[in-house]
């Protein structure tokens, strides 16, 4: 009888094990918690793990007062806390239990227009808004079975909280995150304006809260009563506007971690300068090295796919802008939320001002450098996107 008591226990216990460990576990979540291009330092904002070489000077005094001063940049030694952060980060996210939210359970919509501007440009604007929103409930509900899943603190992870006006912001990078970043320093009165703001204090700085750095309560509520939006851009441009940015000028942590990496991997006779510093990648090597499954360092924010940065079939976002109209869809979203009228999405490129944004054009440019067989496996990896944000085909010979 005894026997027999014990064994059905054991039995009970690990069928209750195995029942947290999915419900932890999700595949997904597995490949981002250990790719080495993340950072997620519990309440502060995201430090990119990239430095200019190109960045000098340094402000004496950095402190968090109503006008937010520079950051320095001298920190070297400050990324190697960081990166000390993002270790201890990452088990935190693994350790820390479910939130219980359904998909899709915001009770929030677009904040609607007032009646003095449905005869106005804002009109069109909020039916773009609305088709937008459909297109991409209606990708999830073909491909996407989510219907049983539940948000986890890594699913709100890339999410930028602002209490004053509820604004809930993913960050999707190369898309206008840096000026996003700002805008939201200013209407929570940390800056009187978006020029004050340097690139290490919107990066590197402590004045954004990320969601999942609040607690189940805090996430629960948040998500069920801010207006939640993310802003994407092309995939393809947005991916050569990354390789632009880490791979063509001089960085102090793509280079030697990654450039090394895909040197190795995928250059024929690299010289022994090349091996050590990891700098001058091809752009034909990274795409060997994005479309390899079994590819030497982990995926990176900056590339990954943003159905999975923002996991927008768990998480209902109320506004969907886009890169390519992001000074018109910008100013619509904070005419939207009431924000000071002075108040503009800034213009301004944030760093390599003095280089030309990434366009179609140079895009094409550089995927011509790939066979019809690279292009096509390119748009095959990002399919998803382009299929959710209702992206047009970037090749003609593309099926």
């Amino acid at each position: 009888m005894r026997l027999t008591c014990l064994f059905s226990f054991i039995l009970l216990f690990g069928a209750a094990g195995l029942v947290v460990f999915i419900h932890l576990q999700d595949p997904e979540e597995i490949v981002h918690q250990q790719t080495p291009g993340y950072t997620f330092p519990r309440h502060t904002s995201h430090k990119e793990q990239s430095t200019s070489a190109g960045s000098a000077g340094s402000c004496h005094s950095c402190h968090a007062t109503a006008q937010i001063l520079c950051a320095s940049d001298e920190d070297t030694k400050e990324e190697k806390e960081w990166r000390w952060l993002h270790k201890r980060r990452r088990r935190f996210v693994i350790k820390k239990s479910p939130i219980l939210i359904s998909m899709n359970s915001s009770t929030l919509n677009l904040p609607t227009l007032k009646s003095d501007d449905r005869n106005s440009k804002w009109k069109s604007l909020y039916q773009i808004q609305s088709k937008r929103k459909q297109i991409m409930k209606e990708t999830c509900s073909k491909y996407k079975s989510n219907n049983r899943r539940i948000i986890t603190p890594y699913h709100v992870s890339r999410i930028f909280v602002e209490d004053k006006y509820r604004v809930l912001y993913c960050e999707v990078p190369k898309a206008g995150c840096s000026n996003w970043k700002r805008v939201l320093m200013v209407l929570n009165g940390l800056a009187s304006s978006t020029k004050d703001i340097q690139h290490n204090t919107v990066h590197y700085g402590n004045y954004l809260k990320r969601l999942d750095g609040f607690d189940r309560k805090g996430i629960y509520h948040r998500l069920n009563t801010y207006t939640k939006m993310l802003f994407i851009r092309e995939p393809f441009e947005k991916l050569v506007s990354a390789f632009r940015d880490k791979f063509e000028h001089p960085n102090n942590y793509y280079h030697p971690v990654f450039g090394k990496a895909i040197i190795s991997r995928y250059r024929v006779n690299a010289t022994k300068e090349a091996l050590r510093t990891g700098s001058g990648v091809k752009f034909k090597e990274f795409i060997q090295y994005l479309l390899d499954v079994h590819r030497p360092v982990g995926m990176d924010i900056h590339w990954d796919h943003v159905n999975r940065l923002c996991s927008p079939c768990l998480i209902d976002y109320d506004f969907v802008g886009k890169f390519e109209s992001m000074e018109e869809d910008a100013n619509f979203f904070l005419h939207l939320i009431g924000a000071p009228q002075n108040l503009t999405f800034p213009k301004f490129k944030d760093r390599h001002s003095n280089e030309e944004r990434t366009t179609t054009k140079i895009t094409q440019q550089y995927f011509a450098q790939l066979s019809p067989s690279q292009r096509q496996q390119s748009y095959d990896f990002y399919y998803m996107d382009y299929l959710m944000f209702n992206y047009s085909k970037p090749f003609e010979d593309l099926y």
